[in-house]
Protein backbone atom coordinates (compact mmCIF):
# COMPACT_ATOMS: atom_id res chain seq x y z
CA UNK A 1 0.00 0.00 0.00
CA UNK A 2 1.58 3.24 -1.22
CA UNK A 3 0.32 6.63 -0.08
CA UNK A 4 1.44 10.02 -1.40
CA UNK A 5 1.02 13.25 0.54
CA UNK A 6 1.57 16.44 -1.44
CA UNK A 7 2.62 19.36 0.74
CA UNK A 8 5.18 18.69 3.47
CA UNK A 9 4.10 21.53 5.71
CA UNK A 10 2.58 21.07 9.15
CA UNK A 11 -0.61 19.37 7.93
CA UNK A 12 1.13 17.16 5.36
CA UNK A 13 3.85 16.07 7.77
CA UNK A 14 1.22 15.26 10.42
CA UNK A 15 -0.67 13.16 7.85
CA UNK A 16 2.51 11.24 7.02
CA UNK A 17 3.37 10.76 10.70
CA UNK A 18 -0.05 9.42 11.73
CA UNK A 19 -0.27 7.14 8.69
CA UNK A 20 3.19 5.74 9.41
CA UNK A 21 2.53 5.21 13.11
CA UNK A 22 -0.61 3.19 12.31
CA UNK A 23 1.69 0.88 10.30
CA UNK A 24 -0.78 -0.18 7.58
CA UNK A 25 1.07 1.40 4.62
CA UNK A 26 4.29 0.03 3.14
CA UNK A 27 5.38 3.44 1.84
CA UNK A 28 4.49 7.10 2.28
CA UNK A 29 5.87 9.63 -0.22
CA UNK A 30 6.06 13.27 0.83
CA UNK A 31 6.23 15.80 -2.02
CA UNK A 32 6.85 19.55 -1.81
CA UNK A 33 7.98 22.34 -4.13
CA UNK A 34 10.49 23.74 -1.61
CA UNK A 35 13.95 22.33 -2.30
CA UNK A 36 14.95 19.70 0.26
CA UNK A 37 11.95 20.34 2.51
CA UNK A 38 10.10 17.06 1.94
CA UNK A 39 13.38 15.13 2.06
CA UNK A 40 14.19 16.69 5.43
CA UNK A 41 10.73 16.01 6.86
CA UNK A 42 10.89 12.40 5.63
CA UNK A 43 14.31 11.85 7.20
CA UNK A 44 13.16 13.34 10.51
CA UNK A 45 10.09 11.10 10.51
CA UNK A 46 12.12 7.99 9.61
CA UNK A 47 14.34 8.68 12.60
CA UNK A 48 11.17 8.22 14.70
CA UNK A 49 10.56 4.72 13.32
CA UNK A 50 12.54 2.73 15.88
CA UNK A 51 11.21 4.92 18.70
CA UNK A 52 7.55 4.72 17.65
CA UNK A 53 7.67 1.14 16.41
CA UNK A 54 6.64 1.48 12.76
CA UNK A 55 8.07 -0.08 9.59
CA UNK A 56 6.43 2.20 7.03
CA UNK A 57 9.04 3.66 4.68
CA UNK A 58 8.78 7.45 4.34
CA UNK A 59 10.55 9.15 1.43
CA UNK A 60 10.66 12.79 0.40
CA UNK A 61 10.91 14.42 -3.00
CA UNK A 62 11.16 17.95 -4.36
CA UNK A 63 8.45 18.22 -7.00
CA UNK A 64 9.30 14.91 -8.72
CA UNK A 65 5.95 13.29 -9.42
CA UNK A 66 7.58 10.16 -10.85
CA UNK A 67 8.31 9.21 -7.23
CA UNK A 68 4.53 9.12 -6.60
CA UNK A 69 3.84 6.60 -9.38
CA UNK A 70 1.35 3.81 -8.62
CA UNK A 71 0.12 5.35 -5.38
CA UNK A 72 -3.05 3.71 -4.10
CA UNK A 73 -4.11 6.85 -2.25
CA UNK A 74 -2.98 10.46 -2.79
CA UNK A 75 -3.58 13.32 -0.36
CA UNK A 76 -3.44 16.97 -1.42
CA UNK A 77 -2.60 19.35 1.44
CA UNK A 78 -0.71 21.89 -0.65
CA UNK A 79 -1.74 25.53 -0.85
CA UNK A 80 -1.33 28.57 1.31
CA UNK A 81 -2.68 28.25 4.86
CA UNK A 82 -5.39 30.47 6.27
CA UNK A 83 -4.13 33.56 8.09
CA UNK A 84 -5.89 35.29 11.00
CA UNK A 85 -8.98 37.10 9.70
CA UNK A 86 -8.91 35.26 6.37
CA UNK A 87 -11.88 33.10 5.38
CA UNK A 88 -11.42 29.77 3.58
CA UNK A 89 -13.21 31.28 0.58
CA UNK A 90 -10.58 34.03 0.23
CA UNK A 91 -8.00 31.36 -0.49
CA UNK A 92 -9.62 30.24 -3.72
CA UNK A 93 -7.68 32.39 -6.22
CA UNK A 94 -4.28 31.02 -5.24
CA UNK A 95 -5.17 27.52 -4.16
CA UNK A 96 -7.26 26.63 -7.23
CA UNK A 97 -4.19 26.91 -9.46
CA UNK A 98 -2.12 24.80 -7.06
CA UNK A 99 -4.73 22.06 -6.66
CA UNK A 100 -5.34 21.86 -10.42
CA UNK A 101 -1.65 21.33 -11.18
CA UNK A 102 -1.10 18.90 -8.32
CA UNK A 103 -4.16 16.74 -9.02
CA UNK A 104 -3.40 16.50 -12.75
CA UNK A 105 0.20 15.42 -12.04
CA UNK A 106 -0.87 12.86 -9.44
CA UNK A 107 -3.42 11.21 -11.73
CA UNK A 108 -0.93 11.21 -14.60
CA UNK A 109 1.36 8.92 -12.57
CA UNK A 110 -1.33 7.07 -10.56
CA UNK A 111 -4.43 6.82 -12.80
CA UNK A 112 -6.22 4.41 -10.44
CA UNK A 113 -5.59 6.34 -7.23
CA UNK A 114 -8.12 7.50 -4.66
CA UNK A 115 -7.69 11.26 -4.17
CA UNK A 116 -8.25 12.97 -0.81
CA UNK A 117 -8.43 16.77 -0.91
CA UNK A 118 -7.53 18.80 2.18
CA UNK A 119 -6.68 22.18 0.62
CA UNK A 120 -9.10 25.03 1.28
CA UNK A 121 -11.72 26.05 0.38
CA UNK A 122 -12.04 22.28 0.59
CA UNK A 123 -15.47 21.64 -0.96
CA UNK A 124 -14.62 23.81 -3.96
CA UNK A 125 -11.15 22.29 -4.34
CA UNK A 126 -12.76 18.81 -4.28
CA UNK A 127 -15.18 19.93 -7.01
CA UNK A 128 -12.24 21.29 -9.01
CA UNK A 129 -10.43 17.94 -8.72
CA UNK A 130 -13.50 16.25 -10.25
CA UNK A 131 -13.48 18.67 -13.17
CA UNK A 132 -9.77 18.38 -14.03
CA UNK A 133 -8.84 14.73 -13.33
CA UNK A 134 -11.59 12.62 -14.89
CA UNK A 135 -11.45 10.16 -11.96
CA UNK A 136 -14.70 8.34 -11.11
CA UNK A 137 -16.67 10.33 -8.55
CA UNK A 138 -16.27 7.68 -5.84
CA UNK A 139 -12.49 8.14 -6.01
CA UNK A 140 -12.39 11.83 -5.04
CA UNK A 141 -13.00 12.71 -1.40
CA UNK A 142 -12.93 15.96 0.54
CA UNK A 143 -11.67 15.60 4.10
CA UNK A 144 -13.52 18.41 5.93
CA UNK A 145 -16.43 16.63 7.62
CA UNK A 146 -14.17 14.14 9.41
CA UNK A 147 -12.24 17.01 10.99
CA UNK A 148 -15.34 19.09 11.80
CA UNK A 149 -16.98 16.07 13.44
CA UNK A 150 -13.91 15.51 15.62
CA UNK A 151 -14.15 19.12 16.76
CA UNK A 152 -17.88 18.69 17.40
CA UNK A 153 -17.24 15.64 19.58
CA UNK A 154 -14.56 17.54 21.49
CA UNK A 155 -17.02 20.34 22.27
CA UNK A 156 -19.79 17.88 23.15
CA UNK A 157 -17.54 16.02 25.60
CA UNK A 158 -16.50 19.34 27.10
CA UNK A 159 -20.13 20.41 27.61
CA UNK A 160 -21.16 17.02 28.98
CA UNK A 161 -18.16 16.64 31.25
CA UNK A 162 -17.86 13.18 29.71
CA UNK A 163 -14.97 11.13 28.28
CA UNK A 164 -14.83 11.67 24.55
CA UNK A 165 -15.10 7.90 23.97
CA UNK A 166 -18.67 8.17 25.31
CA UNK A 167 -19.64 10.78 22.73
CA UNK A 168 -20.73 10.49 19.12
CA UNK A 169 -21.72 13.25 16.72
CA UNK A 170 -21.44 14.30 13.10
CA UNK A 171 -21.06 17.50 11.10
CA UNK A 172 -22.27 17.66 7.50
CA UNK A 173 -22.49 20.55 5.03
CA UNK A 174 -19.77 22.84 3.76
CA UNK A 175 -16.36 23.01 5.40
CA UNK A 176 -16.66 26.68 6.35
CA UNK A 177 -17.59 28.67 9.43
CA UNK A 178 -21.13 29.35 8.19
CA UNK A 179 -21.56 26.18 6.12
CA UNK A 180 -21.06 23.55 8.81
CA UNK A 181 -24.18 21.73 9.98
CA UNK A 182 -23.50 20.06 13.34
CA UNK A 183 -26.23 17.43 13.71
CA UNK A 184 -27.28 18.09 17.29
CA UNK A 185 -30.45 16.04 16.78
CA UNK A 186 -28.30 12.93 16.18
CA UNK A 187 -25.59 13.58 18.80
CA UNK A 188 -25.43 10.96 21.56
CA UNK A 189 -23.66 10.03 24.76
CA UNK A 190 -23.38 6.25 24.85
CA UNK A 191 -26.45 5.96 22.56
CA UNK A 192 -28.53 8.44 24.63
CA UNK A 193 -29.39 11.75 22.99
CA UNK A 194 -27.24 14.53 24.42
CA UNK A 195 -30.36 16.66 24.91
CA UNK A 196 -31.11 14.37 27.87
CA UNK A 197 -28.01 15.72 29.62
CA UNK A 198 -27.59 19.36 28.63
CA UNK A 199 -29.91 22.25 27.87
CA UNK A 200 -30.85 23.36 24.38
CA UNK A 201 -29.07 26.66 25.07
CA UNK A 202 -25.82 24.83 25.92
CA UNK A 203 -26.22 22.62 22.85
CA UNK A 204 -26.57 25.72 20.67
CA UNK A 205 -23.31 27.02 22.16
CA UNK A 206 -21.62 23.72 21.32
CA UNK A 207 -22.84 24.09 17.76
CA UNK A 208 -21.54 27.65 17.43
CA UNK A 209 -18.17 26.75 18.99
CA UNK A 210 -17.85 23.88 16.52
CA UNK A 211 -18.56 26.10 13.52
CA UNK A 212 -15.74 28.49 14.45
CA UNK A 213 -13.41 25.66 15.50
CA UNK A 214 -10.89 26.31 12.75
CA UNK A 215 -11.03 30.09 13.09
CA UNK A 216 -10.53 29.81 16.86
CA UNK A 217 -7.34 27.83 16.36
CA UNK A 218 -6.12 30.14 13.59
CA UNK A 219 -6.50 33.10 15.94
CA UNK A 220 -4.58 31.30 18.71
CA UNK A 221 -1.86 29.78 16.53
CA UNK A 222 -1.45 32.44 13.86
CA UNK A 223 -1.96 29.78 11.18
CA UNK A 224 -4.15 26.77 10.44
CA UNK A 225 -4.20 23.79 12.81
CA UNK A 226 -2.32 20.62 11.88
CA UNK A 227 -2.61 17.82 14.46
CA UNK A 228 -6.35 17.19 14.11
CA UNK A 229 -6.37 17.67 10.30
CA UNK A 230 -3.52 15.15 10.03
CA UNK A 231 -5.34 12.69 12.26
CA UNK A 232 -8.57 13.13 10.27
CA UNK A 233 -6.77 12.37 7.00
CA UNK A 234 -5.06 9.31 8.47
CA UNK A 235 -8.47 7.98 9.54
CA UNK A 236 -9.82 8.29 6.00
CA UNK A 237 -6.69 6.79 4.46
CA UNK A 238 -6.79 3.81 6.84
CA UNK A 239 -10.50 3.20 6.19
CA UNK A 240 -9.76 2.99 2.46
CA UNK A 241 -6.46 1.12 2.67
CA UNK A 242 -7.83 -1.49 5.08
CA UNK A 243 -11.28 -1.68 3.45
CA UNK A 244 -12.90 -0.91 6.81
CA UNK A 245 -16.35 0.14 5.50
CA UNK A 246 -16.39 2.96 8.08
CA UNK A 247 -18.85 5.86 7.93
CA UNK A 248 -17.34 9.33 7.82
CA UNK A 249 -18.89 12.61 6.74
CA UNK A 250 -16.89 13.57 3.64
CA UNK A 251 -17.24 16.03 0.80
CA UNK A 252 -18.47 14.09 -2.20
CA UNK A 253 -20.00 14.92 -5.57
CA UNK A 254 -23.76 14.69 -5.21
CA UNK A 255 -26.21 13.72 -7.92
CA UNK A 256 -29.61 13.97 -6.26
CA UNK A 257 -28.81 12.80 -2.72
CA UNK A 258 -30.15 15.17 -0.06
CA UNK A 259 -31.86 17.05 -2.89
CA UNK A 260 -28.53 18.40 -4.16
CA UNK A 261 -26.65 18.02 -7.44
CA UNK A 262 -23.49 19.24 -9.18
CA UNK A 263 -21.54 20.20 -6.07
CA UNK A 264 -19.29 18.60 -3.49
CA UNK A 265 -20.43 18.93 0.10
CA UNK A 266 -20.10 16.95 3.31
CA UNK A 267 -22.52 14.05 3.83
CA UNK A 268 -22.13 10.64 5.53
CA UNK A 269 -20.43 8.06 3.31
CA UNK A 270 -19.13 4.52 3.68
CA UNK A 271 -15.39 4.34 2.96
CA UNK A 272 -13.74 1.16 1.72
CA UNK A 273 -11.22 -0.11 -0.80
CA UNK A 274 -13.00 1.62 -3.68
CA UNK A 275 -13.12 5.00 -1.96
CA UNK A 276 -16.69 6.19 -1.42
CA UNK A 277 -18.74 2.99 -1.56
CA UNK A 278 -22.08 4.45 -0.54
CA UNK A 279 -23.71 7.76 0.30
CA UNK A 280 -25.79 7.37 3.47
CA UNK A 281 -28.96 9.47 3.56
CA UNK A 282 -30.21 10.18 7.08
CA UNK A 283 -33.27 12.02 8.31
CA UNK A 284 -32.58 15.64 9.20
CA UNK A 285 -34.62 18.00 11.32
CA UNK A 286 -36.32 20.84 9.44
CA UNK A 287 -33.73 23.29 10.78
CA UNK A 288 -30.82 21.04 9.77
CA UNK A 289 -32.26 20.52 6.28
CA UNK A 290 -32.68 24.28 5.84
CA UNK A 291 -29.14 24.88 7.09
CA UNK A 292 -27.79 22.29 4.63
CA UNK A 293 -29.57 24.02 1.73
CA UNK A 294 -28.07 27.38 2.76
CA UNK A 295 -24.67 25.75 3.06
CA UNK A 296 -25.01 24.31 -0.46
CA UNK A 297 -25.87 27.76 -1.81
CA UNK A 298 -22.67 29.09 -0.26
CA UNK A 299 -20.57 26.30 -1.76
CA UNK A 300 -22.07 26.87 -5.20
CA UNK A 301 -21.33 30.59 -4.90
CA UNK A 302 -17.69 29.79 -4.17
CA UNK A 303 -17.61 27.24 -7.02
CA UNK A 304 -18.76 29.97 -9.40
CA UNK A 305 -15.43 31.74 -8.79
CA UNK A 306 -13.53 28.85 -10.36
CA UNK A 307 -12.19 29.56 -13.82
CA UNK A 308 -13.45 26.33 -15.40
Amino acid sequence: MKVTVVGAGAVGASCAEYIAIKNFASEVVLLDIKEGFAEGKAMDLMQCASLNGFDTKITGSTNDYTKTANSNICVITSGIPRKPGMTREELIGINAGIVKTVSENLVKHSPDTVLIVVSNPMDTMTYLAHKVTGLPKHKIIGMGGALDSARFKYRLAEALGAPISDVDGMVIGGHSDVGMVPLTSHATRNSIKVSEFISQERLEQVKEDTKVGGATLTKLLGTSAWYAPGAAVSGLVQAIACDQKKIFPCSTLLDGAYGLSDLCIGVPVVLGANGIEKIVEIELSAAEQEHLMRSAEGVKKTNSLLNL
